[in-house]
């Protein structure tokens, strides 16, 4: 929501009428200082939207906050109105915070419907900030989403699988109820979140497939040489739900240089539906955009989200830090996954992380059955999960 600044006006004022916590604000606009207000400026607030309201006969502006639930002092705030000399026809913007949900998690979780989920999220929470980390095959741009600025820095990803997606619905719904209660009761299943804006600096990929992932959902591409290459790789079938690789059949998550050669050895020699580890490791340009931002970044956790098993993977080789443990533990305590250290699979990206950063990474392998897995088992999976997303952020 917009306020244009007036004579009077203070970004605490704005934090006091409209309830919303500074520090939201002050990142909300990308301001430093408190102080730095200008009269006619626009100010962003956070966790609001706007109504328009035609003046009827006999309204007064106390009425009106009144039947919207809006307080007075935001309907003044936002508008150049005479509360005292009201025009019947005139219109009025009335606050309204945002206590619903933006994220429908009841369909197919395609690039479009992310992106267009993205752009609700950066007009509500403008203090999630949007990067681009790279591009698809196919070209599309892979967003990057950022909430706070503390120390600890802490990733997330989904859909390094096609038929994964709903990691990514998974990924987006956790966003958008962080970043309400944020701005709303402040406590997220029990958890008080303030602080953990305060201390945590989120990052979140929530699809690293696109191509895969709209190939799963919505059939071959129009676009060429990508609509051939695919169509070859599936043998002519028009069934792609076991599809887990990129466009051109190179499987993301079989890409990182942690014993890449095990995987080459004994997996597809050829492009593939799923499996196929490329030539070498990191070819592919989704695998790379990864790498380079955790590079970039140097996090100090990382959790990619996969399905299905409801087990976390934690190890690798030795490598993996004592607190490891102590995390998966949580994470097992509160959403009933199993832990388990090694497994006979590597050059993962979890793998890599371990391998390269020595710091705490987990595969989380949400629900059970085949992928991809229906829509139907999401509220139980997001439940489950819940805790695994905020204890990340506060232990």
């Amino acid at each position: 929501m917009r306020v244009r600044v007036k004579s009077g006006n203070t970004l605490w004022k704005y934090s006091r009428v409209f309830q919303v916590p500074l520090k939201l604000i002050l990142d909300s606009n990308n301001l430093e200082n408190p102080d730095q207000l200008v009269i006619g400026d626009v100010i962003l607030i956070p966790g609001y939207v706007t109504k328009r309201y035609t003046i009827k006969k006999g309204d007064t502006l106390w009425k009106i906050a009144g039947w919207y639930g809006a307080p007075l002092d935001g309907v003044l705030l936002i508008n150049d109105t005479n509360p005292f000399a009201l025009v019947p026809g005139e219109k009025v913007d009335i606050p309204i915070r945002v206590t619903w949900s933006l994220i429908n998690p009841n369909q197919n979780y395609d690039y479009n419907v992310m992106v267009t989920d993205i752009r609700k999220l950066l007009a509500v929470y403008p203090f999630i900030k949007r990067a681009v980390i790279g591009e698809s095959v196919m070209g599309k741009p892979l967003p990057e989403l950022v909430i706070g600025k503390g120390e600890k820095k802490v990733h997330m990803n989904g859909s390094f699988h096609a038929n994964e997606w709903l990691t990514s619905t998974l990924i987006m719904k956790f966003i958008d109820d962080y970043a309400r209660e944020l701005t709303n009761t402040q406590m997220l299943s029990g958890v008080v979140v303030p602080p953990l804006y305060e201390s945590t600096s989120l990052s979140v990929v929530p699809m690293v497939n696109p191509d895969g992932v709209d190939l799963v959902i919505n059939g071959l591409p129009e676009e060429e040489p990508f609509r051939t290459i695919a169509d070859n790789i599936n043998n002519g079938s028009d069934q792609f739900n076991r599809w887990k690789a990129n466009i051109r059949g190179v499987d993301l998550n079989n890409q990182y240089p942690a014993k890449w050669e095990v995987e080459a050895e004994r997996k597809p020699k050829k492009p593939s539906p799923r499996n196929y580890p490329g030539t070498e490791p990191l070819t592919e340009p989704e695998a790379i955009a990864i790498a380079d931002l955790t590079r970039r970044k140097n996090f100090n956790r990382a959790l990619a989200f996969h399905s299905q098993g409801e087990v976390i993977f934690w190890g690798y080789e030795g490598l993996e830090p004592p607190e490891s443990e102590i995390l998966v533990n949580e994470f097992s305590r509160l959403s009933g996954y199993r832990g388990i250290r090694y497994v006979d699979s590597f050059a993962g990206y979890k793998d890599w992380f371990i391998k390269e950063f020595r710091q705490p990474g987990f595969t989380v392998e949400i629900g059970k059955g085949e992928n991809p897995l229906p829509i139907s088992q999401f509220s139980k999976i997001y439940q489950d999960t819940i805790g695994i997303f905020l204890s990340s952020l506060y232990m």
